[in-house]
């Protein structure tokens, strides 16, 4: 019988102190101070960051959004996108390593369940001994305490759809709607899962980023390296050994890069797709370097051209300003400036106008023609704004209806426009017209549509 699937032993990731830990937690602690606190951060009488589906619209702090503003959006997403290409090309996968939601719920999991079961060696016999009433009340306690985190992150994203206080309501008096429970059980089973089993398994075969990095490596990318012109030959020894005279290299084959690796690979074994360039292995090698005696930095962040070359920092970072890099980053720079500008610009209000497809024209008193149409105001400001509505583009054209009208704020309003024209104002056919609507404290918007003149 052949399998389909490689076998895979669990990896027990072993806990780290150092420099690069102290940043992995730093971003643990202000992406999910974000993350959790960011619902319950109120604005006037509203919360700051919503993103209300059901009435179209967006709201960031002072910044309201409707569907018509999804190129705002897509700048965002595209910005991210290049961000995430320009870090990767000067200093490989920063972001997996110390901010991907993944890495970030795996140390939170990985937290938990050493507070509970202990630390790597003592998760290793837990998991091998048979069952007995500690092993069941400790492995009952994490499922709880990870069951736990995974629907209060469930809640939390569900917040920013729903408003958080009226949603943490719904939940006490049990009376959420479909779409909330299936979206708070959704998240939070996946948080569950990706953080509590999958782990590694996500960044070597579900993220697709793995997949496609090395078109944005290069030679001169920083990336966490192994130094085997100095580690090598590899071999145990004890502190008093001259390992040069013995023909040994730095490393002492501890194998601690390895149990400290989250991905459970080798570093010693060069560049590899799986790595998530955290760190973890340069922060305990540097620790066992400390002990011996040697200088640290056998494991470090370099790039492929210094190992080779023997570069020292300065040269590595002359390398860094190279045409990729500054090609991402004039784009990026350039798209910045441009939804910023764009949005401080933006008129805060939005108008459609839509024409009356039951009647395209008709007369009416006085020998006149008319058209009607349907306009809708959108008020992206919060608070109520009047608007005067004005009609151009026709000798005679007037508008017959109320000229000004009051929207309040974010809030959308559908008024209804007629517009007149003398008989014989002008030739039979389509004519461009362009209705102004106006506020006096926030701009005009002029859009335009068409009047149909009857033969």
């Amino acid at each position: 019988m052949v399998s389909l699937y490689q076998a895979q032993k669990k990896i027990y990731p072993r806990s780290v102190t150092g420099l690069f830990a102290k940043w992995r937690w730093f971003f643990v602690y202000a992406t999910q101070i974000f993350f959790y606190g960011m619902p319950w951060l109120q604005w006037g009488d509203r919360q700051a960051m919503l993103f209300d589906l059901e009435a179209r619209r967006f709201y960031i702090f002072g910044l309201v959004l409707y569907p018509q503003d999804v190129v705002y959006l897509s700048g965002i997403l595209i910005i991210s996108a290049l961000l995430l290409f320009l870090f990767t090309a000067v200093a490989g996968r920063q972001w997996c390593g110390y901010a991907c939601p993944q890495t970030v719920y795996t140390e939170i999991y990985l937290w938990i369940e050493k507070k509970i079961e202990g630390d790597r060696s003592a998760r290793m016999r837990l998991d091998a001994a048979p069952m007995s009433a500690s092993k069941f009340g400790r492995k009952l306690l994490k499922q709880i305490a990870w069951i736990t985190v995974g629907l209060w992150t469930g809640l939390t994203f569900v917040g920013y759809f729903t408003p958080i206080r009226e949603l943490t309501v719904h939940v006490a008096q049990w009376t959420l709607g479909p779409w909330e429970t299936f979206w708070i059980f959704f998240y939070g089973f996946a948080t569950y899962g990706n953080a509590g089993y999958m782990r590694e398994q996500v960044c070597k075969y579900m993220c697709p980023y793995a997949r496609f990095q090395s078109a944005m490596f290069d030679r001169d990318t920083l990336i966490v390296t192994y130094d085997a012109a100095r580690g090598e030959p590899r071999g145990a020894r004890s502190r008093k050994t001259d390992h040069r005279a013995a023909g040994l290299g730095d490393c002492v084959d501890c194998t601690l890069c390895v149990q400290v690796c989250p991905t459970g690979i080798d570093i010693r074994k060069g560049l590899q797709y799986e790595c998530i360039s955290c760190a973890a292995c340069i922060d305990v090698c540097d620790g066992v370097m400390d002990k011996v005696g040697y200088p640290r930095g056998l494991i470090r962040y370099s790039t492929e051209n210094a190992l080779e070359k023997g570069w020292g920092s300065k040269q590595i970072l002359r390398h860094v300003l190279r045409p990729r890099v500054l090609l991402y980053s004039a784009i990026l720079a350039g798209l910045t400036i441009a939804l910023f500008a764009s949005l401080l610009l933006r008129t805060p209000f939005k108008v459609d106008i839509v024409r009356d497809r039951a009647t395209l024209a008709r007369i009416v008193d006085g020998n006149k023609i008319e058209n009607v149409y349907r306009v809708q105001i959108m008020n992206a400001t919060e608070k109520p704004q009047t608007y005067s509505i004005a009609v151009k583009g026709l000798p005679g054209l007037e508008l017959v209806t109320e000229k000004s009208v009051t929207v309040d704020g974010a809030q959308g309003l559908w008024v209804p426009v007629r517009l007149q024209l003398p008989y014989d104002g002008a030739k039979p056919g389509s004519h461009e017209i362009h209705i102004d609507v106006r506020s006096s404290e926030t701009g005009e918007v002029s859009e335009k549509s068409v009047f149909m003149v009857p033969r």
